[in-house]
């Protein structure tokens, strides 16, 4: 597989804040990622020392594989960091002209990357008079105008309704059905979720987890139980071996599961200890429950 993007111990630093610890991953080509993290967690730092407007305090980074330097590499790349901006009285396709003569790229992509984004039937309309969901979809065509092999997204459903994220989400999806490699931050999970097939999760600058969505979230489930007598129930759950840990709430206990269990044989051995459940179920845990618990006892 060929790698796009390498990051190796990169960190950076503001005044002795670290805003990015060490992070290190890979970007192999035909893939979605996902920087994921809550707000100041490193993801826009790392983004912008990797296209260049940002200088790391250590660390390094290599495009396509230290083939090409990194002026030449940006050329291969597609890329939002900030809000769109555009000039408001221009129309879309002569906000895109103006961005091909600037880049020194053809402007025989413009029309075709104006369909991709679904802003064909408005690319004579001033740029004012667009929503927030089409400004950001105008972004993205202005970044594919080159045929970029990486799509470097930063926040792209940020400040949108429910509608301008389905529409985002879909034509990322899209545009990763065509080849093109793409790596997005955001602090949505559900939208990582639903886009990306690897994730990068960072807190405080670190990296907590680094690789396939679906690895992140294979676990083994959580089990809530109750019984009238709490104390012996917890003593009970304190000593079996795929308890990873034991929470009580409100409602009963909750345990975190290291392995797969027999719900039947639990109830067995409770019963057998004089404890006798009055509730007994399992629940996988989702990626937001892993991802809470990656980001809370890291």
């Amino acid at each position: 597989m060929k790698t796009i993007l390498e990051i190796k111990n990169l960190s950076k630093n503001y005044s002795g804040l670290k805003a990015v610890d060490n992070v290190s991953f890979k970007i192999e080509k035909g893939h979605v990622y996902g920087i994921l993290g809550p707000n100041g967690s490193g993801k826009s730092t790392t983004l912008g020392m990797v296209l260049n407007v940002v200088n790391p305090t250590s660390g390094s980074y290599e495009w396509f594989e230290g083939t090409t330097s990194n002026h030449d590499a940006l050329k291969r790349i597609g890329a939002i960091i900030e809000r769109p901006n555009f000039y408001p009285s221009m129309t879309a396709v002569q906000n895109l002209e103006l961005v091909c003569k600037i880049k020194n790229i053809s402007k025989d992509k413009i029309e075709e990357k104006l369909a991709v984004v679904d802003l064909l039937a408005r690319k004579h309309s001033p740029f004012s008079t667009y929503s927030l969901g089409m400004k950001q979809r105008l972004a993205i065509a202005s970044a594919l105008l080159n045929d970029p092999e990486i799509l470097i997204l930063d926040e792209p459903t940020n400040g949108l309704d429910p509608q301008g994220i389905r529409k985002i989400r879909d034509i990322i999806q899209d545009i990763a059905k065509s080849g093109t490699t793409i790596l997005l931050a955001s602090h949505l999970l559900d939208e990582v979720e639903k886009v990306c097939s690897h994730v990068i999760v960072l807190r405080q600058g670190k990296t907590l987890y680094c690789g396939a969505v679906d690895e992140m979230n294979h676990n083994y489930g959580v089990v809530h139980l109750d019984a009238a007598n709490r104390d012996d129930l917890f003593e009970f759950l304190k000593g079996q071996p795929y308890a990873v840990s034991v929470k009580e709430e409100m409602e009963g206990f909750k345990v975190v599961l290291n392995q797969p269990v027999d719900l039947g044989k639990i109830n067995a051995a409770a019963f057998a200890q004089n404890i006798s459940l009055n509730k007994l179920y399992i629940k996988k845990q989702s990626l937001e429950d892993q991802f809470i618990q990656l980001t809370n006892h890291n």
